[in-house]
């Protein structure tokens, strides 16, 4: 049961990356749904209680609701069960986010799997929750596709939490907000009596792409934020990883396939920090960035080759390093400045990215599967082991490209997490991982 639970897993995942992959399937030259709008449609989302958000502790539960688990808008047997819970945003304040249980066949809660999903959007109604209520839009396809990793992992015996890791805003790339979203949401779980986890559950994280933004920043902040759920924690996988999103900028600019990411993650983590663009941009930019507000990755994939910068900003700004709330903003974003996990980490990466459209290499970026550095993800690799942690194992898929590293990659984590449950001693190639970028911070200049 467990090798094929595994390919099934494989498969469910790397056909939904493939999915993802394919622009021209997906591909539409309208803007986003009009219907799609910060405010949540469903009364469910909005915390209106009568005591101050503020009064709560992190991980409260706010409100349940129990309902069908559906896909693609179908309802299926499976029950979930979903928690409006209170949260923390990147600025320190109180927030409520929403994350959805799936137990396990045999009622067991002593172990648990915290998946993070890749869904990738700027719209909060296309967050995992909302497919499993029902929803159905372009942009939650990807989050319908991903019901499909429920089955095998359910049958490893797993309870299954699936967070809204990008909040009701949906701050896109802002990853100290994924990561709290997620420790909240395992507090959350583990408090409410109907989901039949508990304070000795234990939880294993993983994710792939947007999901390893969340499940890097959750281990990354787990020993401060939130010490009691890192206890419970056996380990993280996570792969195809965003390390210092001012690499990424720099080495998708031009891009084929992936140069819409670069206004997404402009809006998501402008959002995040409060930081208005406008002064920043020109026409064009103020167009697309007016255009991708509420986008998901299938509004941008392939769908503005070639988009770099200097296309998007006024010709002062051509240095991005020139914008200081950028500066700032993209700091406070990269791993490289962040703890150092005290857990198990398993850790991939492509490094084939020219299959996907990106032809740069730019100076001190160097290569990656057409999204993600692969340099930013070694250094990071090694320097969790130089600061203290000797349990982390990296693995680089050098003819792979985004999509397809997740294929080997899927497998690989899931039986590594099933070592960490089994209490097996985490594996380590600390000493043999390559050297990679430097991680420093991005150092403001002044424009002529």
């Amino acid at each position: 049961m467990y090798r094929k639970a595994n390919r099934l897993l494989a498969a469910a995942v790397a056909g939904t990356l493939a999915f993802v992959a394919a622009p021209a399937a997906m591909a539409t030259s309208a803007a986003p749904a009009e219907a799609a709008t910060q405010a949540a449609t469903d009364p469910f989302y909005a915390y209106d209680g009568s005591a101050p958000l503020s009064s709560f502790a992190p991980g409260d539960v706010l409100k349940t609701r129990t309902l069908p688990y559906h896909v693609i808008g179908i309802p299926t047997p499976l029950q979930a069960i979903q928690l409006l819970y209170r949260s923390t945003d990147a600025q320190g304040r109180p927030s409520a986010n929403v994350t959805s249980v799936v137990r396990n066949l045999s009622g067991d809660g002593s172990k648990a799997i915290s998946y993070q999903s890749f869904y990738d959007s700027l719209d909060p109604e296309h967050g995992p929750s909302r497919a499993i209520a029902g929803d159905v839009s372009l942009g939650g396809l990807i989050a319908n596709a991903e019901s499909f990793v429920l089955a095998p992992a359910l049958a490893l015996g797993y309870n299954v939490v699936i967070p809204d890791t990008e909040g009701q805003s949906a701050n896109f790339a802002a990853g100290p907000e994924y990561g709290t979203n997620t420790l909240d949401s395992i507090r959350a779980v583990t408090r409410f009596s109907g989901t039949g986890l508990n304070s000795s559950t234990k939880f294993g994280m993983i994710g792939y792409s947007g999901g390893a933004i969340a499940t890097n920043w959750a281990a990354t902040l787990a020993p401060s934020y939130a010490p009691e759920v890192n206890r419970n924690l056996v380990g993280f996988a996570e792969g195809g990883v965003l390390v210092a999103p001012a690499h990424n900028l720099k080495y998708v600019d031009g891009s084929l396939v992936w140069a819409g990411i670069i206004p997404m993650a402009l809006i998501g983590v402008a959002r995040s920090y409060d930081i208005d663009l406008e002064p920043y941009a020109n026409e064009y930019g103020l167009e697309v960035l007016e255009k991708l507000k509420h986008a998901s990755i299938a509004n941008v994939l392939a769908q503005y080759p070639g988009l770099t910068w200097q296309k998007m900003v006024k010709p002062e700004y051509a240095n991005p390093n020139s914008v200081p709330e950028f500066v700032e903003a993209v700091n406070r974003v990269n791993l490289g400045q962040a703890a150092t996990p005290t857990i198990p980490g398993l850790i991939g990466q492509g490094n084939g990215g020219v299959l996907e459209g990106t032809f740069n290499n730019p100076p001190g970026i160097g290569t990656g599967d057409g999204v993600m550095v692969a340099g930013d993800v070694r250094a990071l690799a090694r320097q969790y082991c130089a600061t203290g942690n000797k349990s982390i194992q990296y693995t680089q898929y050098d003819a792979l490209s985004h999509v397809g590293a997740a294929l080997p990659w899927v497998p690989t984590a899931i039986a590594w997490l099933n070592d960490r449950f089994d209490g097996k001693a985490a594996p380590s190639n600390c000493g043999q991982i390559p050297e990679g970028n430097s991680l420093a911070p991005e150092t403001p200049v002044t424009t002529p």
